[in-house]
Order: structure tokens, then C-alpha cells, then sequence
């Protein structure tokens, strides 16, 4: 009998320990959270350092909603709600040491353009650019007022490059054979593992590409310097710049370290001027009453099913096709909401799940609820897919779009098998195609309909770009066949309606829900964003209501008295378990 309670006392302990322990890191981190919204200062100068890597939208799930990580758009909505606070002064920005991508540069741009243009200034900072990251880290200083760079750097901003693997040296290597079947010449994701280089197509559609986001990017650089564009053209295409040469041809204005550029933005700012990180300002809080535009993000690999991830220290999909899907359906539901803006960042993914979130869009119209898409960096193959049947297309002239096509197949292992003394054998009932994805050779039957599903896919594909953008079948496919064009391009093809950002969008969903052009709408996002708490809900499996306490609880774990009783049946297990102890009286001072 002694021996029982010993153990289930033991086993007390144990459980009790666990517990404490969590609810002590819970309650750390709610304290935290709690704590992390200092008074407001009178004078303010947000900061952005683009050196921070930021999603374009705010993760729904896993450790990242808990910590309210704010996500590009995120900054963007920010940084315009500033344009009315009295507070803010001003913008310093620390430029990112290698590329942040041409697309959010541009869209950088475009808001401290518009930030500047509400009578701020914005001062920013480099320490140099390097490696071949593009132009994108320079283009997105050159709107700021004043640039600063660091003596002894350097500024690379060469061009654009795409660099491609190829695998199928490897394959016939292993013999591995790719049968991978793109529809069409211009599906270019295929050729890493069918071909040994760029073919023509491929080479062909990459070059327009790199020349349309490196003409677009040295336009707008040149024009927020003063400066032609070919006198920039030149500078850039001759090689990395001293920071010196860069003061000389007039592509940055000052030479200085980080701490002087900040103390000059401070100063500007006014008498006792403080520093606030742009993701952690809390705006000007817009009235109940404004009216609502909803926001539904979607960005990653379009999967089907829900967005439950595995594992808290992981982001669940950002873009699972019943998660969106059902995110626009709610929104549509609500008759607050006049419109919705869908913001697309995606290469693409699941034709399955693109088309149930296609389908969703048309229900939200059929009921009168118009649908304008922003286009982030990528909104290319199914990211098209699911952005063609809405009312209104914006996108980023640098935004990668298009690639309308489709591809399938597999890869035929069996030979490499064979390689290393591995055999196959099959027993097949169920008719010629039963066995057709087996580690052996499509056989010519079975490619047929392999090709004739592709091909009936491609041409859903068409039809549904065809009756998003009123185009024919031709005309359509005329652009597509797996291309993939700049938004800039992507305008003369039809294919998008007009270049803009994310704030863009929304003045266009303003519009669309009978907005007035004065008023300053409330956003609301779907899939809705959990509150810290709930995101603890859901990472720990505990209730809100658990949550809210955890706090509270966490003091009591660490309570002298809660201590001596942990100690104590602590010290019962290691007996029990045969451990010697040596343990003295217990003394509590109060």
C-alpha cells in the first residue's frame, strides 16, 4: 500500500511539474503581449528595416499568430493610417542588405511616395547591397527624400537574373525517366527535370521577363533621383559602385553610419522625437461606423482541405482551398462588408483546390458582393486561376503573373531500382491504366489518357480565364499556353485590368461597394485573425478561457509555498524510484 501512494504521488508530481511548467510559459508570454504597448510619444518617427523578413500576409496559425507577426500588407495599411496622425514626423528606413523583391519594392514605393505626399519625410539608410540580388534593395530607398549609405560599401544593382537547375543530366545518370507532360511549349516548370537547358520558349519568356522588370525598375528609380534614365542605365550596368561614386552620380545624397542618419531623423522629428517600430504603431482607430471592406489573403502553394498545421512552431498552409474558400463565402455573407479585396501571392498549386476557390468568388457575386484582386509578387498558374474570375485585376507592373497552363505525369524509378539490384513485379486487375502510376514506363495507352486529362484541364483552365476576362478560347490561349508575363505585359494581354498595390485595391473595392472616395473604410480580414489568446487555444489545445488565466496562474506556480510542495513530492518519486536522497529540513523565512 505504501508503495502505491508513493507512486501515484510520484506520478502527481510529475503531472503537476509538466503543468506549472506550461502555464508558466504561457503566462510569460501573455505577459508579454500584455506589456508590449508603451504611452504614445508626441513626436514620432516610425522605422522599417527591410533587413526583416515579413509575410505578405499575417499568419492564422502556430506561434506566429500568437505573436501578432505582423505581414507586408500589414505595414503598408500602417504606414497610410500615419499619413493623418499628427504624431508621426516622419519615416527612417534601414535598406535591406540584399534584395526584398521587385514587386514589394514597388509597392514600397508607392506608399512612401504617398507618405511623403501628406507632408512627412522619410530618411533612409543603407550599409551597401550585395550579391546578385537585382535592383530590388535600391529601388526600394530612392523614393525616401534623403539616402544615406555607409562609407567603405558598396552598391551592387546590376539587373535581373534567372537562374535555372536542370536534372535531367542526373536522371540519365540514375536512369531516372521524367515523364512529365507540360501543355504547353511555354509551362516551363517541366524542363528542370525534362531538359538539360532553357529551350527557346523557355529562354524566350524569361528574357522578356528580366527586361521587363529591370526597364520597369531603372524607370522609377531614375525618376524618384531626377535623373534620365539612361544616365542610371549606364551607372548600374557598369559594375558595383563605391559608396563615394554613389554620392558622386547623385544615386544616393549622403555618406554617414546608421546612428547619425537616425539621430538626423530624430531630429527633424522634433524636441524629444522617439523612434516606433512601423509594425508595432498602433494607428488612429477608425469609427464602428465606417463601412467595411473585407480582406482574404491567400499566399503560398494552393493545397486543398483546411489550414490546421501539425506542429505550433510551424505556420499551417497560408492557401488551403477550404479555409479560403470558406473565408470568401463569410465574407460575402456579411452584409456589413460592400466589397472584397482578394490579395494573391501564390505560384500556384492545386487545380482541384484553385477551382473550389474560384467557384467561391462566383457565389460571393451572384450576390451582388464585387471582388477586386491585388496581385503580390506572384499570381502566376493556379495564383491566375483563382484570381480570373474576379470583377477587378491589379497588379504590380513587376508582379510575376500568367503561366497559364497545367502540367502532369511522373517520374519512371524503375530502372534506378533495377540499378542497385532492386526488382519490380505487378499483378494488375481493374483494366490497362490500374497500374499506370507504378515505378515503371507509362505505357503508350496509358500516356494517351495521362495527355487527354492534362489536356481537358487545360481547356477548363481557358474557359475559366476566357469567361473571367470576356476573351475567346483563341484569344486566350494566344497568352497562355504556360507563359509568364510581368504585370506590366500582363496589361496589354488582357489579363490584368490596371497596375496598382494593395492600397489601390482597396480605393477600387471602395468604389465597386458604393463608397464614397472621402471616406476611410474599416478593414476586416478572413479568415478572421485570432487574438492572441485563441491562437494559444489552438497551438496548446487549452480553452480562451484557460488562456486568460494562465497569468494568474503562472504567480501562483512560483510561490514559495508551491515551491516546497513541488520539492517535496519531487523528492518522494526519487525515493520510490530507489535513488539515494539527501535531503535536509525544509525552512521557510517569512
Amino acid at each position: 500500500m505504501k508503495t502505491f501512494f508513493l507512486s501515484m504521488a510520484g506520478a502527481f508530481a510529475a503531472m503537476l511539474v509538466f503543468i506549472l511548467l506550461m502555464v508558466s510559459f504561457i503566462g510569460l508570454l501573455i505577459a508579454g503581449a500584455a506589456n508590449s504597448a508603451p504611452p504614445k510619444p508626441d513626436n514620432i518617427v516610425l522605422s522599417l528595416d527591410l533587413n526583416q523578413e515579413y509575410p505578405d500576409q499575417s499568419p492564422v496559425g502556430g506561434l506566429a499568430a500568437f505573436s501578432q507577426t505582423p505581414g507586408f500588407i500589414d505595414l503598408l495599411t500602417k504606414l497610410k493610417a500615419a499619413e493623418t496622425d499628427d504624431s508621426v514626423k516622419g519615416l527612417y528606413v534601414r535598406g535591406a542588405m540584399t534584395g526584398v523583391g521587385s514587386s514589394r519594392a514597388e509597392e514600397l514605393s508607392q506608399a512612401f511616395h504617398s507618405f511623403r505626399d501628406s507632408g512627412k519625410f522619410i530618411i533612409a539608410h543603407t550599409q551597401g547591397t550585395y550579391g546578385m540580388s537585382g535592383p530590388s534593395a535600391l529601388r526600394s530607398l530612392t523614393a525616401a527624400d534623403e539616402i544615406w549609405i555607409q562609407p567603405g560599401t558598396d552598391l551592387f544593382a546590376t539587373g535581373v537574373t534567372f537562374e535555372t537547375e536542370f536534372l535531367k543530366g542526373l536522371f540519365d545518370k540514375i536512369d531516372v525517366t521524367s515523364e512529365i507532360y507540360p501543355f504547353y511549349e511555354y509551362k516551363n516548370a517541366p524542363n528542370t527535370y525534362n531538359e538539360t537547358a532553357y529551350t527557346e520558349p523557355h529562354r524566350e519568356a524569361m528574357t522578356a521577363l528580366a527586361e521587363s522588370i529591370w526597364n520597369v525598375s531603372l524607370s522609377e528609380m531614375a525618376a524618384d533621383r531626377g535623373m534620365p534614365v539612361e544616365t542610371l542605365r549606364e551607372a548600374l550596368e557598369s559594375g558595383p559602385k563605391t559608396a563615394q561614386q554613389v554620392i558622386d552620380l547623385k544615386i544616393m545624397d549622403k555618406l554617414g553610419w546608421p546612428e547619425e542618419a537616425e539621430d538626423a531623423a530624430k531630429e527633424r522629428a522634433g524636441k524629444d522625437a522617439e523612434l516606433v517600430e512601423l509594425a508595432g504603431y498602433i494607428p488612429p482607430s477608425i469609427s464602428l461606423k465606417a463601412p467595411l471592406i473585407a480582406v482574404v489573403g491567400g499566399e503560398g502553394a494552393i493545397v486543398t482541405g483546411g489550414a490546421e498545421g501539425g506542429s505550433p512552431f510551424s505556420s499551417p498552409p497560408a492557401f488551403a482551398s477550404d479555409a479560403i474558400a470558406r473565408a470568401i463565402l463569410d465574407a460575402g455573407d456579411n452584409e456589413k462588408v460592400k466589397a472584397i479585396v482578394f490579395r494573391v501571392d501564390s505560384p500556384g498549386g492545386s487545380p482541384t483546390a484553385s477551382d473550389q476557390i474560384w467557384r467561391a468568388i462566383k457565389r460571393v457575386q451572384e450576390k451582388g458582393k464585387p471582388v477586386v484582386v491585388s496581385m503580390g509578387s506572384l499570381a502566376a498558374s493556379g495564383g491566375y486561376y483563382v484570381s480570373a474570375g474576379a470583377d477587378y485585376i491589379m497588379a504590380d507592373r513587376s508582379t510575376i503573373t500568367g503561366s497559364i497552363g497545367i502540367f502532369g505525369g511522373k517520374f519512371a524509378l524503375e530502372g534506378a531500382f533495377n540499378k542497385i539490384g532492386v526488382t519490380f513485379d505487378t499483378v494488375s486487375v481493374g483494366g490497362d491504366f490500374a497500374d499506370a502510376y507504378g515505378t515503371g514506363k507509362f505505357t503508350e495507352s496509358q500516356e494517351a489518357e495521362v495527355k487527354a486529362w492534362l489536356k481537358r484541364g487545360y481547356d477548363r483552365f481557358l474557359g475559366i480565364v476566357g469567361d473571367g476576362r470576356g476573351m475567346t478560347y483563341d484569344q486566350v490561349n494566344e497568352v497562355a499556353r504556360g507563359r509568364v508575363w510581368s504585370g506590366e505585359d500582363a496589361i496589354d494581354k488582357g489579363l490584368v485590368d490596371e497596375i496598382g498595390g494593395f492600397m489601390d485595391a482597396i480605393e477600387k473595392a471602395k468604389e465597386l461597394g458604393g463608397v464614397e472616395a472621402d471616406v476611410t473604410p474599416r478593414l476586416t480580414y478572413y479568415p478572421r485573425r485570432k487574438t492572441g489568446f485563441e491562437a494559444l487555444e489552438s497551438i496548446f489545445g487549452v480553452s480562451e478561457e484557460s488562456a486568460k488565466v494562465a497569468y494568474m496562474l503562472g504567480t501562483v506556480a512560483n510561490d514559495d509555498r508551491m515551491q516546497v510542495l513541488l520539492e517535496e513530492l519531487t523528492a518522494a518519486d526519487a525515493a520510490n524510484a530507489g535513488q539515494m536522497m539527501a535531503v535536509g529540513p525544509r525552512i521557510r523565512e517569512h
